[in-house]
């Protein structure tokens, strides 16, 4: 018997409520990943990160500190996610409970479901308009990415495609290199080709070279890296995605 074979009857007409239930999963996952951006970007437009200035159109002033910007927009969709869940679970919990027929409990659906599309339509409409207005501190970023030792994979990597070493000897050595960078006040990539040599003295011009940022950045290729034409294929798939989600 196929799925197609089967044909609802009259008390499953009346007491289904999946779709209800579907719309409001689906909205409770838009806001999921909606609600982890705005955390994002909520971090990134403090002072301690300063990688974003969220526009003062979708901001607001303390009512105490003079100095205190605030990003309402990102924080209000952040506390929104808890709503259009708790919609989804007290449809659910309505549902639960119930006998394969209709029942007056079934009026419950509709505020829950009303409400969920209402926040999510006015909610993205607004985050949409608040990044197409965030401006963004690529110099802060790039200061970040010097923090850390980013590329300190991507010299153990060197020295085992350069140099046939083992990772785990090539890993050994890259950690000393970490530790000399740190007793120095300098992050890895900084370190002269001098310094390198005084841990092994098979580091060469092109250690260097693994370790700038940008290499390390093309060195991801593959599908879903971070090399500008892997940035630019997901891109073109994402762009043309929507264009199809458009013509529904």
């Amino acid at each position: 018997l196929g799925f197609s074979d089967i044909t609802p009857n009259a008390m499953d007409s009346v007491s289904d409520r999946d779709f209800a239930l579907e719309l409001l999963f689906n909205i409770s996952l838009i806001f999921t990943h909606a609600s982890r951006l705005c955390e994002e970007l909520i971090l990134w437009s403090s002072q301690e990160f300063g990688y974003i200035s969220i526009s003062d159109a979708f901001s607001t002033g303390s009512s105490i500190m003079p100095q205190k910007k605030n990003p309402d927009v990102a924080e209000l969709i952040r506390g929104k996610t808890g709503r259009v869940y708790g919609n989804l679970i007290a449809l659910l919990t309505v549902m639960k409970g119930l006998p394969m027929a209709y029942n007056k409990d079934m009026q419950e659906d509709k505020e829950g479901v009303f409400d969920s599309v209402r926040t999510a339509s006015t909610s993205l409409v607004i985050l949409r308009e608040m990044l197409k207005t965030t401006t963004w501190r690529k110099e802060n970023m790039l200061k970040a990415c010097k923090m850390g030792h980013l590329t300190a994979t991507d010299l153990a990597d060197y020295l085992v495609s350069a140099f046939g070493e083992p990772f785990r000897l090539a890993h050994n050595i890259t950690g000393r290199l970490v530790a000399l960078a740190e007793s120095r006040g300098k992050d890895l990539s900084e370190l002269s080709l001098e310094e390198l040599k005084s841990i092994d003295s098979r580091f060469d011009e092109g250690a260097l070279s693994s370790l700038s940022l940008e290499a390390s950045k093309e060195a991801r290729k593959s599908s879903g890296g971070t090399s500008n034409e892997s940035v630019e294929k997901q891109l073109v798939l994402i762009n043309d995605f929507l264009a199809r989600a458009r013509e529904f």
